[in-house]
């Protein structure tokens, strides 16, 4: 396994409830290097992280790890069979995002 996957599994099996159900898959094409994900679907939450902060600081220390190698790292998270989102208690069903907030969530 290369070093990038490794270290997406390393880290993942730290913050996961279920880290044997943690696997990772390693592709490699013309866009670059798109690492895989599955987990427990208890471990959901743990991995995408409060409005996805573990995930985006997982993809943002991918590409960290990739510009050493000089490679593009994509982070992919599967969703697992039969999981349910829990709705958001935040906003209330049907309320549309403001511009603001879209723009703010867009990554550059």
């Amino acid at each position: 396994m290369e070093r990038d996957a490794q270290f997406v599994e390393e880290v993942v099996k730290m913050l996961v409830d279920n880290p044997d159900d943690v696997k990772v898959n390693r592709k490699v094409d013309e866009m670059g290097v798109l690492i895989t994900l599955d987990v427990n679907a208890d471990d959901m939450g743990m991995v995408i992280g409060r409005e996805g902060s573990t995930a985006k600081a997982l993809r943002t220390l991918l590409r960290v790890v990739g510009a050493r190698n000089n490679a593009r790292v994509n982070l992919k998270i599967n969703e697992p069979e039969g999981s349910e989102r829990p709705a958001r208690k935040d906003r209330e069903e049907g309320e549309k995002k403001t511009l603001d907030e879209v723009v703010g969530d867009i990554e550059i």
